[in-house]
């Protein structure tokens, strides 16, 4: 029996991605009523519980919603009674940052699809993070190439929220890239004043196309923009608008286990994904989630799925 007495936010997950990897062992969990999450930091053991009186909302992130789709799990969970709503990291084509993804355009396809079976304001897209880097021939690249595609598909879509913020390069990452043997890459910071500039270029390219742009744990950069930007303060776990959209009261507290020094506007909710139970194996450069110096293989699933 719950003894959950205010519905809660689940997050599902900043810490892997369930809806490519994980969507059986979510269900299992949904079945029985409650999920065990472990503290990442020290340890502690909770239960959650999950029957649908106890969740408001589940926020599912993913890069690759393939598996989720095609197995039916969002209209399983709504015929339950669960509310879902969808953050969709969906980038630029570039193996080298993100090799375990999918093509661009079968990415595109998903978001396509998401949007048709369920409504698109519960959808925000991500494009997250920018990225410059240099490799062996000196070149600095970035990772905006296919901006444009993805912000045309996103409006055809309906889809009307995006969220975007510049990589941290964290040690853990350039430990990471060492451990990978990448002869000559690095990723490289970018002037304060360049980063204004891709950030206004970014929101004139999507304000025309009706689509309004938001910063995550950017918060210095928000600061400093023009006071004609409508630039915003992103809320990944968004309460209001999950009021707004399924009604009934939440939190609109800040997650203080986030980054809201930083900028970070995420309202408080409950993550139920481990980085240690459930490794991502998308495998990309810039991650914080995966150990240093690694590169796995979902060949280790219990069953593995096709990540396209």
């Amino acid at each position: 029996m719950s003894v959950q007495n205010d519905p809660i936010v689940v997050s599902a997950s900043r810490r892997t991605d369930i809806p490519a990897f994980y969507m059986d062992w979510f269900m299992e969990q949904i079945g029985k009523g409650f999920f065990k999450t472990v503290n990442p930091y020290n340890g502690y053991i909770s239960h959650i519980p999950a029957a649908p009186d106890d969740v408001h909302t589940i926020v599912f992130w993913s890069k690759n919603f393939g598996p989720f789709l095609r197995g039916r799990f969002g209209e399983t969970l709504q015929e339950m009674g669960y509310h879902l709503f969808f953050n969709f990291t969906l980038n630029s084509s570039q193996p080298l940052l993100e090799p375990e993804m999918p093509p661009l355009g079968f990415r595109l396809d998903q978001m396509d699809e998401l949007s048709r079976r369920f409504d698109p304001k519960m959808i925000q897209w991500r494009f997250d993070p920018i990225c410059f880097f240099q490799t062996g021939e000196g070149m600095i690249q970035n990772n905006l190439g296919d901006f444009q595609v993805i912000t045309n598909r996103a409006a055809q879509a309906g889809i009307f929220r995006c969220i975007t913020s510049f990589m941290d390069d964290y040690p853990k990452i350039r430990k990471r890239i060492n451990g990978l043997s990448l002869s000559g890459f690095t990723f490289v910071e970018v002037s304060f004043e360049r980063k204004l500039a891709i950030l206004l270029e970014m929101e004139k390219e999507l304000s025309d196309r009706g689509i309004s742009l938001f910063t995550c744990c950017e918060k210095e950069l928000l600061e400093a923009l023009p006071v004609h930007s409508r630039i915003t303060k992103s809320s990944c776990i968004p309460n209001e608008v999950l009021m707004q959209l399924f009604g009934g009261e939440l939190s609109l507290r800040k997650d203080q286990g986030q980054r809201t020094k930083q900028g970070c506007g995420c309202n408080i909710s409950t993550d139920v994904g481990s980085y240690r139970l459930h490794p991502c194996f998308h495998n990309c450069l810039f991650c914080y989630a995966n150990p240093a110096g690694s590169s796995l293989s979902n060949q280790s699933l219990p069953t593995r799925r096709l990540i396209s």
